[in-house]
């Protein structure tokens, strides 16, 4: 854990600040509770606080207390760099690299003449003046409660934070099934429903409002899964005329790499969707036991995240990717082999 400039920035924040609140690009429901419950709470002390997001999240993350008030830097650029540049601090949340919101607000942050504080659980965070970092936790939204009970302000906590608190560790821990799910985990979970959370409403609201065309976009993933089984590894593709194909809409993706590693002998599972938009090969990776994806991406394909979950991309084709993948595979074979009893 790193924990710097913790008592310098209670002093800073003894005051009513202009505080603006930063996710990574294409938010996930950790970056959303997170940045969305810190607001709620900052808010609650004096501060006025503003979040903004690189891009838009899915449809299923809208409904979250706060939502309509958050500011999307590639829709509503004005507002968000005025945002930006009114601010004393800027809060960099569920991200640990200024590179992961997108290369035009890259290039706002960076000239950023004040200070950062950072709150994640990704590896190799860079370096700013505040920052509470712990790849051991499980999702942001857990190191937010923990950051406000640092504070002694557990008591702040109402239904609106423990929703967005509950929200993200819910979908940032697989449900309460990942490794990283802990007992402290439990007991703030906990918590968080005593003080209001609605856990089976959040979850309906997050897992429960698929359209049509997404559940025929999972039929299609599925259909191309491919299994590996001498290196207990599957994979799934999806190019971007499937996704046309069925009305592709942001977060209708979300999670589809869980069905390739939930098959039973499958440690290392990855997808690989293709956005012609930005040239690229999106990719998520998933694994069991001890083989790290987050190595594994970092040293192939320009990516990271954590030793069970990570993303990346490749500026191949499609084919040329998936060849790339499976051709690394022989080099990783005792460490699968090893990585899990299966």
């Amino acid at each position: 854990m790193i924990l710097k400039g913790f008592k310098e920035l209670k002093v800073f924040l003894s005051a009513p600040k202009k505080i603006v609140i930063v996710g990574h690009r294409n938010p996930d429901g950790d970056a959303v509770g997170a940045t969305l419950a810190l607001k709620h709470y900052l808010d609650k002390k004096g501060h006025s606080c503003k979040v903004v997001m690189p891009n838009d999240y899915p449809d299923f993350l809208h409904w979250l207390p706060g939502s309509s008030t958050t500011c999307r830097f590639d829709w509503q650029n004005k507002q968000s760099q005025k945002a930006i540049n009114n601010s004393d601090i800027i809060f960099l949340l569920d991200f640990n690299a200024l590179h992961r919101v997108g290369s035009d607000m890259q290039k706002t942050l960076e000239k950023y003449p004040n200070d950062f504080a950072m709150i994640d659980h990704h590896q190799q965070p860079d370096d700013v003046k505040y920052m509470y970092s712990d790849t051991e936790i499980c999702s942001t939204c857990q190191m937010v409660y923990q950051f406000i009970e640092m504070n002694n302000d557990l008591n702040l906590i109402n239904a609106d934070i423990a929703t967005c608190l509950y929200t993200g560790i819910m979908t940032d821990t697989g449900s309460f099934r990942f490794r990283s799910t802990t007992s402290t985990t439990h007991r703030i979970i906990a918590d968080l429903i005593d003080k209001g959370a609605e856990n089976d409403r959040i979850h309906n609201n997050v897992y429960d409002a698929n359209s049509y065309n997404r559940l025929l976009l999972l039929g299609q993933a599925l259909s191309n899964l491919q299994i590996l089984p001498s290196y207990k590894t599957a994979y799934i593709t999806l190019t971007d005329a499937e996704k046309k194909r069925f009305d592709f809409q942001k977060g209708d993706t979300e999670g589809v790499v869980n069905y390739a590693l939930s098959l039973k002998g499958i440690i290392f599972a990855a997808i690989f969707i293709e956005d012609k938009e930005q040239g690229i090969i999106k990719m998520s990776f998933r694994s069991k036991g001890k083989f790290s994806v987050n190595k594994f991406a970092r040293n192939h394909f320009e990516g990271g995240g954590h030793d069970n979950a990570s993303g990346g991309k490749s500026d191949l084709t499609m084919p040329k990717t998936v060849t790339k993948f499976t051709s690394l595979l022989p080099k990783y074979q005792q460490e699968l082999e090893a990585s899990y009893e299966v």
